[in-house]
């Protein structure tokens, strides 16, 4: 699986100060004014949850899986025609279509400082790149023995649109309760 590090730290970040808050305004003001307050540090979580943590791309015998903000597409090794990167990942199926991927390697800024050491070719090299060619080479070695009747599926990430749905409807409750919405 390939997810940006940044986003576990970014999610626990925001865990933390959700519950901080919400701890603070239960012990101040009660726990009726913390659940009217929730939704809204709940819909803050969720979009750090959503835009940092959930996207991500995974590879595995089968193909390549690309999850996006709310969207998941999974392509068969078979369907991909390219990967490549540009500022991020992206795969090119035969369809032809170009899926870019939101989470996972990214292409850094140029001039920035090399993290891992490349110990083939004696320099040091982004992480992103040494990604992508980790990337390229499971869609080589599986391109010659995948099934040609491989698939393109998308789909939409029901966990994330169900919990926002809910979150949403929290909002609306408490805006009527509240009073805010007149």
């Amino acid at each position: 699986m390939f997810r940006a590090p940044s986003s576990i730290v970014g999610l626990i970040v925001a865990a933390v100060l959700a519950v901080v808050l919400l701890g603070d305004a239960a012990l101040r003001a009660g726990v009726g004014e913390m659940l009217l307050l929730a939704p809204w540090v709940l819909l803050a979580l969720w979009a750090v949850y959503a835009l940092l943590f959930a996207p991500h791309v995974r590879i595995d015998a089968d193909g390549i899986r690309v999850h996006n903000p709310l969207r998941i597409v999974d392509i068969a090794w078979a369907r991909i025609s390219d990967i490549d990167m540009r500022w991020q990942l992206e795969v090119r199926t035969d369809e032809p279509r170009v899926v870019k991927a939101f989470g996972g390697p990214v292409a850094g800024r140029p001039g920035r400082p090399a993290l891992r050491r490349d110990d083939a070719r004696g320099r040091r090299e982004p992480p992103a790149v040494r990604d992508l060619q980790l990337i390229q080479e499971a869609w080589e070695s599986a391109r010659a023995s995948a099934p040609k009747s491989g698939v393109v599926r998308r789909a939409w990430d029901i966990p994330s649109v169900i919990s926002l749905l809910v979150l949403i409807c929290w909002v609306m409750i408490a805006l009527f309760i509240s009073g805010g919405l007149g």
